[in-house]
C-alpha cells in the first residue's frame, strides 16, 4: 500500500491505542486526495489572509499537485506525502528557482503538512523539513538589457569566443537552465537551420529537468550562430566525456560540470570585469568578491538562475507573449506568472501600449 497505509508492524504499533472505528475513520482521512485536501485549506485560510497571501499559496500549492500528478511513482493522496516526497519536490524546483524563491514555496508546503497534521491527515512531516538557509533581506535579482549589453560589448572585445562568451550569449538569448547547456553536444548545434537541439538522455549521462517533454529545437540569433561557431573552432577544448560524447561545453576533464558553468556566470556578471568600477564603493583590490571561488560575495553577480529569469522577463518586455515564451523556455505560462515574470506594473503597460499600436 502507500506511505500512509497499513500493512506494516510500525503502522500497526502506530494504531495500537486506537479502537477500530478510530482506526477505520483515521485511515478514510488519509486517502483523501492531495486536490482536495488543499482545496479545504485554502477555503479555511481565506477568511484570516490577505488576498495576495492566499494567491501565493494556492499558486505554490499548484505547482506541488502538478509535480505529484506529472509521475506515477508520486503521491496521489494526502497520507502518502512524507519526508523523502517533501525532499525529493526541493530538489527538483531548485533547477527552476533560487534559494529564495525556494525558501518561500517550501515555507507554503511545511504551512499545509501542519495542517494537514492538525486535521489527522499526516504525522510528523512538517517539523522535519530542511529550509534552504538564505541571507537576511535576500531578494531576487534581475540582470537588466543594459548590463547584459555591456558584458557582451567586453567579451567581445576581451574574451570573443571563449566558452564564457559562447556560454552567455546562449543564456542570455534562450533562457535555457543550466542543466539544458549542460547536456549540449557539439552535434547539437545545427549551423544550417540556426538552432540548437536541446535532448534527454539519460541513459548517456545527461539529463533535462523535464525528461523528454522538455525535448525542443531552440532558434538561435544569427550574431549568437557566429559566436558558437568561432567558439567551436577556434577556442573549443577538443575532449569527450565518459560515455564517449562530445559535449558542446568542455574542459580538459570533459564535459563541463554545472558547477564549473555556474561559476563562469558568476564571475563574469561582476561589475568589477565589464565595467572595472565597482558600484558598492568597495576597493577592487581588497574586495573578497574578486577571487574566484566568492564571485557570489558580490551583491551584483547574477547566477545562471536569475539569468534565466532576466531572459524571460526581456523576451516578455519585448512583447512576446507568455504562450511562446513558455515553449522556448520549457516553462508553464503559470510559472512565468508566478516566478519568472519581473516586468513591473509600468513595463507591462507600456508593453501593452505598444502591442495596440497606441502610440
Amino acid at each position: 500500500m502507500g506511505r500512509g497505509g497499513f500493512g506494516t508492524a510500525e503502522t500497526s504499533a502506530r494504531y495500537a491505542g486506537l479502537s477500530r472505528l478510530s482506526v477505520v475513520i483515521h485511515t478514510m482521512a488519509r486517502t483523501i486526495q492531495i486536490k482536495a485536501a488543499v482545496e479545504r485549506y485554502l477555503k479555511e485560510r481565506r477568511p484570516d489572509v490577505s488576498d495576495s497571501t492566499l494567491y501565493n499559496h494556492s499558486s505554490q500549492l499548484k505547482q506541488f499537485i502538478e509535480w505529484c500528478e506529472a509521475s506515477d511513482d508520486r503521491p496521489t493522496n494526502v497520507g502518502d506525502i512524507d519526508g523523502w516526497v517533501v525532499s525529493d519536490f526541493k530538489m527538483d524546483r531548485r533547477e527552476d528557482l533560487s534559494d529564495t524563491s525556494i525558501y518561500n514555496q517550501m515555507s507554503v508546503i511545511r504551512l499545509f503538512t501542519k495542517w494537514c497534521e492538525s486535521r489527522g491527515l499526516l504525522e510528523d512531516v512538517s517539523q522535519n523539513i530542511l529550509m534552504p538557509e538564505i541571507e537576511d533581506g535576500a531578494k531576487e535579482e534581475l540582470l537588466d538589457p543594459d548590463k547584459a549589453r555591456q558584458i557582451l560589448e567586453y567579451l567581445e572585445k576581451y574574451e570573443y569566443a571563449s566558452l564564457r562568451h559562447a556560454l552567455f550569449a546562449v543564456l542570455w538569448t534562450t533562457g535555457l537552465r543550466i542543466g539544458a547547456v549542460n547536456s549540449l553536444d557539439v552535434s547539437d548545434y545545427h549551423s544550417d537551420g540556426r538552432y540548437l537541439n536541446v535532448a534527454h538522455r539519460p541513459s548517456n549521462g545527461t539529463n533535462l529537468k523535464n525528461k523528454y517533454e522538455g525535448e525542443r529545437e531552440v532558434n538561435l540569433h544569427d550574431w549568437v550562430c557566429e559566436i558558437v561557431e568561432d567558439y567551436i573552432e577556434a577556442k573549443r577544448t577538443d575532449a569527450v566525456d565518459d560515455f564517449g560524447r562530445s559535449p558542446l561545453f568542455s574542459t580538459d576533464q570533459g564535459r563541463a560540470h554545472r558547477t564549473t558553468l555556474r561559476k563562469k556566470i558568476t564571475t563574469l556578471t561582476r561589475p568589477c570585469v565589464y565595467t572595472n568600477d565597482c558600484p558598492h564603493d568597495r576597493v577592487i583590490e581588497e574586495c573578497e568578491a574578486t577571487e574566484y571561488n566568492n564571485a557570489c560575495k558580490c551583491p551584483s553577480s547574477v547566477s545562471p538562475h536569475p539569468l534565466r529569469r532576466s531572459a524571460i522577463t526581456n523576451f516578455l518586455n519585448q512583447g512576446h507573449s507568455k504562450e511562446l515564451v513558455s515553449d522556448r523556455m520549457d516553462v508553464s505560462v503559470s510559472v512565468i506568472e508566478a516566478h519568472y515574470d519581473g516586468r513591473t506594473e509600468d513595463e507591462k503597460r507600456k508593453v501593452r501600449r505598444e502591442m495596440f499600436e497606441m502610440e
